[in-house]
């Protein structure tokens, strides 16, 4: 192991939250000395290299949450980081439409909660729709969302390295952290020293908050993504079409998208992985994980907060590609279903599930003291939220004295 490198702050987790909060931290204070680590060799090995790349409008979420604000704030601030660094931005707009009488309540509470929450939305009759998107099809009304867009994960997260190393921040991959103590970072090869501490380690971020005294009654549940892309044509489709979610359950279930290069994908799933990296068959498995997972998932079916048993009945059968082409042509009815080809690459989503409670947390949790702070519920929309909630971290280190 080479010698002691020391900084202002460390950050574990080079995804777009930890290189967001170091863009903000050294955008209110050059002087800063930041170091951000990552154990993959490479930026977007998970979940901010593996959605959808929709930047959402923040509509879903109820008014009181943080997750209400920030994902507001965090599409406009993206929107201008991205215009600002020449990253393509592909301004669609979402439909959000029903497939069924009994979800026209829903969508007018999306609607309320989208007035509350100060998102420019508005419900259209299925006449309306045709002429939004000709494609999609809806019963009665759907909901439009013209400030919803769509960008590629990986440029975006290469843009925020390129801009945070431009202001000095030292960002160091392939550094597995092996030892954490309040104040220090030990990796394979080197020790980093700080005055604080940032864990923004998504995956793995309660055990290393359990690692400082935080989280205790948390454990990372983890839920497979998988998506397909069709050979078809860039003007197929114009706008992204989503389906009413289940409000009881934090997915917005398989929906069709249009990527930032024009091609057209289906998903994600939701299905229930039995290890924190299950992407494919046996890759990365890890035998402690997979015994936490076989604890855990039966105390979330047991929950009386969210409708698990049918969570499960419905992903579970989503391994066979047709039946996510079925859903989408719900949405879409004119998609072809022999065009979806190409696999996506499958990501995994970091839910955290509280224990004690045996419900899912469905909003960001930030907490920590003058030594450390931990992201520990980075779910989406985090990607699109990343830009406000760095800053929502960075005053809340304020308020802690710890910058």
């Amino acid at each position: 192991m080479s010698g002691v490198r020391t900084s202002d702050f460390v950050i574990i987790g080079a995804g777009i939250i930890g290189l967001a909060i170091a863009h903000e931290l050294i955008s209110q204070n050059p002087t800063l000395s930041i170091t951000v680590l990552d154990k993959e060799n490479a930026l977007g090995a998970h979940a901010s290299g593996r959605n959808s790349g929709v930047l959402h409008a923040g509509f879903y979420y109820s008014p009181e949450s943080l997750k209400a604000q920030l994902t507001r704030d965090g599409n406009r601030m993206l929107h201008e980081f991205l215009t600002a660094h020449d990253v393509p931005v592909r301004r669609t707009g979402k439909v959000v439409v029903a497939s069924h009488e009994s979800d026209l309540a829903a969508l007018s509470m999306l609607n309320e909660r989208a007035l509350a929450n100060g998102v420019e939305v508005s419900l259209v009759s299925a006449q309306q729709l045709r002429d939004i998107e000709p494609r999609a099809r809806t019963v009665e009304q759907a909901l439009w969302s013209p400030t919803t867009s769509v960008a590629d994960p990986l440029e975006v997260i290469n843009a925020f390295a390129v801009a945070v190393r431009q202001s000095g921040v030292n960002v160091h991959l392939g550094q597995h952290v092996i030892d954490i103590a309040p104040g220090r970072v030990t990796t394979a090869s080197h020790q980093y020293e700080a005055a604080h501490i940032i864990n923004a380690a998504g995956l793995y971020a309660e055990r290393i908050a359990h690692s400082f005294g935080f989280g205790l009654d948390y454990v990372m549940l983890p839920f497979k993504g998988l998506y397909w892309y069709a050979d078809l044509p860039s003007d197929f489709l114009h706008r992204q079409v989503y389906p009413v979610p289940d409000m009881k359950n934090p997915f917005l279930g398989v929906h069709v998208t249009l990527t930032s290069h024009g091609r057209i994908k289906i998903g994600p799933t939701a299905i229930p992985a039995l290890w924190r990296e299950n992407y494919s068959g046996l890759s990365h498995f890890q035998s402690d994980e997979f015994i936490e997972s076989v604890r855990t998932y039966p105390k979330f079916l047991s929950s009386p907060h969210h409708n698990s048993w049918k969570l499960f009945a419905q992903e579970f059968p989503k391994y066979f590609k047709q039946i996510m082409v079925g859903q989408a042509q719900q949405l879409v009815p004119t998609l072809p279903r022999n065009v979806f080809n190409t696999r996506g690459r499958v990501g995994i989503r970091a839910q955290l599930f509280n224990t004690k409670k045996r419900s899912l947390e469905m909003d960001f949790i930030v907490c920590g003291d003058r030594q450390s702070t931990h992201m520990l519920n980075s779910v989406s929309p985090a990607w699109t939220s990343s830009m406000a909630v760095a800053q929502y971290v960075v005053a809340d280190l304020r308020k802690r004295q710890a910058l």
